[in-house]
Parts: C-alpha cells; structure tokens; sequence
C-alpha cells in the first residue's frame, strides 16, 4: 500500500491527498517498536509530522482571521466563508494526526514537535523519545515521565525490544 502524499496540496481547491482517500486507517495494529525499527520509520513518521504541522498552521491562521474578521465588524458574508474554511482545516488537521498516529507512534505536542514510539524495557513498557530536528531516536523514557525524563539510549542497550 502506497501512503505517499502531496506535500503540495492546495487546501483551498477540491483535490484531496492520495493519502487521505487511504481506508487503511481502519486497520492499525499495535506493535511495540525496538530502536532499530523506530529509526527505519523516522523519515515517514517525519513526513507525516510535518503535514500535520502544516495543517495545523493552517488552522492557526484561519482562526486569525476569523477573529481579525470579528473585531473588525465584518458582514456575516466575509465571516461564514472563513468559518467554514476554518471548520474544513480543523478537521484536515485532525486527520493529519490520525495518518501520523496509525504509523504506531503517540502524538505528545505537535507544538513542541514531540513524538514518542512505544517500546519495552526489560519487559516494562517504555517510550522512545524523539523531538522535530532530531535525525534519529536517541532518548527513552519511562511510562510516567514525559521529556524532561528523558535518558540517553546507550549504544549497546540490548534491553529494548
């Protein structure tokens, strides 16, 4: 199954993503991921971070405009447009997350850039930790702390799965 997508979508056109029109999100397993395996997906989980970044801009903007467009007394003709291009990004956005997400990661902060994969640790469930401009998986952390628990994921760690 092919989930490339247009980072060149013009949202305010009819075109629809290839990804989006995707059924495959009806069937994501879960499976922990060892570190090795989490790095072979890092450039596609990045990929679908950044669109999901993009639409989530996208949203902040038009909700700038909508409260530029009611401060300012527009007519309710400039302002329904912008609602329903706001509603229409919101829910682009929150399907961005939901591509993210089936490829088995956790979204933390989409604002902070913070993803983690789930992992295991001496049979205890644990998170592998990555942050947007990071190029590999490099940090862990444990179930109940969040990144400022992190801890270096040392070279021969063999106690992830």
């Amino acid at each position: 199954m092919n989930l490339d997508f247009d980072l060149n979508f013009v949202p305010w056109t009819n075109h629809t993503p290839k990804i989006f029109n995707q059924g495959f999100l009806k069937n994501t397993v879960f499976s922990y991921f060892t570190t090795n395996e989490a790095n072979e997906a890092l450039p596609d989980v990045i990929k679908k971070f950044e669109y999901a970044l993009a639409k989530q801009n996208e949203v902040k903007k038009l909700e700038q405009e909508l409260e530029m467009s009611i401060s300012n007394m527009n007519s309710f003709e400039e302002y329904i447009p912008i609602k329903q291009k706001l509603n229409s990004a919101i829910t682009k956005f929150y399907e961005s997350v939901e591509i993210l997400e089936s490829t088995g990661v956790a979204v933390k902060s989409i604002d902070q850039g913070l993803l983690d994969f789930p992992s295991k640790r001496f049979n205890e469930e644990v998170w592998l930790c990555w942050k947007y401009g990071e190029t590999e998986i490099k940090f862990w952390h444990e179930k109940d702390s969040g990144f400022m628990g992190r801890k270096p994921i040392e070279v021969s760690d063999e106690s992830l799965v």
